[in-house]
């Protein structure tokens, strides 16, 4: 399906502020119909003089009127008329009768979408148009929440078309737990005193441990009065609960958290009430102060296994040192290379809070490994690296570190046996393999064979068993050795959830 992008783009009749207009727009579809108790479907002008659907909410307070999904459609003939009367006249445009659709009577209410108040003298200009679809087959009598819920949404869609909703200033975060109208709602005065709450909303003051009745209260007054004394709150939640900023705060009281969201209301640009959403959100929260303290914890491990394997690093350099025999001197310092490139893993792995690394960032440092070999009097070796390894899960970063710590090191040691020059490594990813190649010029393999090694037989058991890829040793022609891994990108990325 295209995205709300995609579509206006394709009308080649809207701009770059337009269409985050629109989008900033559409965030709010849902609470738009579910305040409307009517299907939500925003228009984009077309280069032909029509329009096409590029967004479309269903409320969740009343049965909706479109089963199918009209994102993509253009506009019916049925409404085209008012829908092009709204756009062009920048006036809302309600139908005149009934509209019958797939044989349900509804109302037809065209909005149009003004980007930003007009400048004093100025005539504005609409983006596109809003229309909301109300089914009148459901009609019964209205309940005061229900009446005030359509005054709220009247209150919107007189600010879309006057170009002050959605408003710029408020932020466009995270919307996990974020307040809707079902949750709760309060509609307060110029004056912050609240003039209706619902339900819901009553209920989370209550356990804030508000005992009261909320109407002809002023909120910030109630508000002072549950929190507890001496405890520091968010700067912000004076004007968040007077009606004044459209923030998110929220508030803790007796172990319970409510989240708020303001919007205030306007009408041509003056200030005349504001609608507040609360939301009980404790169980949420303790979800993710659950969440951060085991993200916690889980860095501590990965810092603490770096800690201890550098530690052990450090002990087989001393035994290295200590040895006598060339041969087990050689082992010890393969060993502490091996331990080293491990601990670089843990390392970038304990600096964030995922459980993927950086691979580039990762290998760049295990390059600086093999600085040791390179930098010895009986070899002059220049190593680099060229391409994108990309991000990579902890349990595919270390195998693949440690399988290219051994091909860097040997390319080095042996591949160049104690002469000057290059190692290469060239690393190439797609969407479906990730290919490396670990290049050098020098003398190449003995009579084509690979060896067998310790190393060897580690980067085999490494690649193919761990990472259900291939490797491939052959010589260049003139001179020099090359080694190819492929892995398939399937082993590598994570299922999303």
């Amino acid at each position: 399906m295209s995205t709300l992008s995609d579509l206006v783009y394709a009308q080649g009749r809207s701009s770059d502020p337009d269409v985050e207009w629109l989008h900033r727009l559409a965030g709010d579809g849902q609470l738009l119909a579910d305040l409307a108790f009517a299907d939500i479907v925003i228009w984009a002008p077309t280069a032909d003089d029509s329009f096409v659907a590029v967004a479309h909410t269903r409320p969740s307070s009343a049965a909706t009127l479109f089963y199918r999904d009209i994102v993509g459609d253009r506009v019916r003939p049925q409404w085209r008329t008012q829908v092009r009367e709204a756009f062009t006249t920048v006036r809302i445009v309600d139908s005149a009768s009934p509209d019958w659709f797939e044989e349900t009577p509804t109302r037809v209410r065209a909005v149009p979408i003004v980007r930003e108040p007009a400048r004093a003298g100025a005539q504005p200009v609409a983006i596109g148009v809003l229309t909301r679809h109300t089914n009148l087959g459901e009609t019964r009598t209205p309940s005061r929440q229900q009446i005030t819920f359509n005054d709220c949404a009247d209150d919107l869609f007189g600010m879309v078309a006057a170009g002050d909703f959605p408003d710029l200033s408020a932020p466009t975060g995270p919307r996990r737990g974020a307040p809707r109208a079902s949750d709760g709602l309060i509609r307060l005065d110029v004056d912050g005193i609240t003039t209706f709450a619902s339900p819901n909303a009553l209920s989370a003051f209550n356990r804030l441990g508000f005992d009261d009745e909320l109407e002809g209260e002023s909120l910030v007054e109630v508000v002072t009065g549950i929190l507890p004394e001496k405890r520091q709150f968010d700067e912000s939640l004076p004007v968040v609960v007077t009606g004044r900023a459209p923030w998110r705060t929220d508030i803790e009281a007796r172990g319970v958290t409510v989240s708020l969201r303001t919007i205030p209301l306007r009408d041509h640009g003056t200030r005349i009430g504001a609608i507040m959403l609360c939301r009980d959100v404790t169980e949420m929260r303790h979800q993710e102060q659950e969440l951060i303290t085991k993200d916690a914890t889980i860095r501590e491990i990965h810092h603490r296994v770096k800690n201890n394997l550098q530690t052990v690093a450090s002990l087989l350099r001393i035994q290295a040192r200590r040895t006598h025999s060339d041969e087990a001197r050689e082992a010890l310092t393969q060993a502490m290379r091996r331990v080293s490139a491990i601990a670089v893993v843990h390392d970038t792995l304990s600096e964030g809070l995922t459980q993927s690394v950086d691979f580039d960032d990762v290998f760049a440092r295990v390059l600086k490994l093999v600085a040791e070999v390179a930098s010895a009097p009986s070899t002059r070796a220049k190593t680099r690296s060229t391409g994108r390894f990309g991000t990579l899960p902890s349990e595919y970063a270390t195998p693949l570190a440690l399988a290219l710590t051994e091909l860097v090191t040997n390319a080095v040691e042996h591949g160049l046996a104690g002469q000057e020059g290059d190692v290469e490594i060239i690393a190439d990813r797609t969407d479906e393999v990730l290919s490396v190649r670990v290049r050098d010029n020098g003398v190449g393999l003995p009579e084509g064979q690979v060896g067998r090694g310790l190393g060897t037989q580690i980067v085999r058991t490494l690649i193919q068993g761990e990472l259900s890829g291939t490797i491939d040793w052959h010589t260049l022609v003139g001179n020099g050795t090359e080694v190819t891994i492929e892995i398939p990108m399937r082993y590598i990325e994570r299922p999303k959830n």
